[in-house]
């Protein structure tokens, strides 16, 4: 929960007519208790949690969907994201895994006929571990679950408005992203 460090006086939404959602109950219950508590940031801050948790429920139904364990999802989609091949050890730092754990994982994905390992054909030392057909195809039929249900969230934008809300979210990470918190709330 935002924590102002002085009361502000509350803000009507920009969108005065628009339908409320669970985040205004929210916001409604804690600004009593919190006077200072910005409803704008507090409201804004709670969606993007609420999304988030969404989006992983979404993405862990569409692992039991596809009869996917969280670990093979993230094996086939490293792979997938190389090209579809890749050395152990490429996978490994992709995973940040080490490389006994990664050979775990490649045995059972073998074994369920979602990748297969082949000698290199320039390094008789070297394997090079590739997608199946099978393998591709439960990997993108677990994603489009997803990617249809993003876009059908954000279907309810603009094309300018998803640039305009990417653009800002930009932003918001960058400044995540460069440090810290500025100073402590308990000070």
């Amino acid at each position: 929960m935002a924590h102002p460090e002085e009361p502000r006086a509350p803000r009507e939404s920009r969108e005065p007519h628009a339908p409320r959602d669970w985040t205004d109950e929210h916001v409604d219950r804690w600004q009593p208790v919190l006077p200072g508590l910005d409803p704008v940031v507090e409201g804004a801050v709670t969606r993007m949690k609420k999304l988030s948790v969404h989006l992983r429920r979404v993405r862990e139904q569409s692992l039991v969907d596809f009869d996917l364990e969280r670990h093979e999802f993230d094996t086939l989609h490293k792979l997938a994201g190389r090209g579809g091949s890749a050395a152990p050890s490429e996978l490994a730092q992709d995973l940040d895994l080490a490389p006994a754990s990664v050979s775990g994982r490649l045995d059972a994905l073998e074994k369920r006929g979602f990748v297969r390992r082949t000698q290199s054909t320039t390094d008789r030392r070297r394997v090079v571990v590739e997608l199946t057909a099978s393998g591709r195809e439960t990997w993108l039929g677990a994603m489009d679950v997803l990617g249809h249900e993003e876009e059908r969230l954000l279907g309810v934008l603009t094309p300018e408005e998803r640039d305009l809300l990417n653009g800002m979210l930009r932003r918001i990470m960058v400044e995540a992203e460069t440090g810290g918190p500025t100073h402590s709330w308990h000070a």
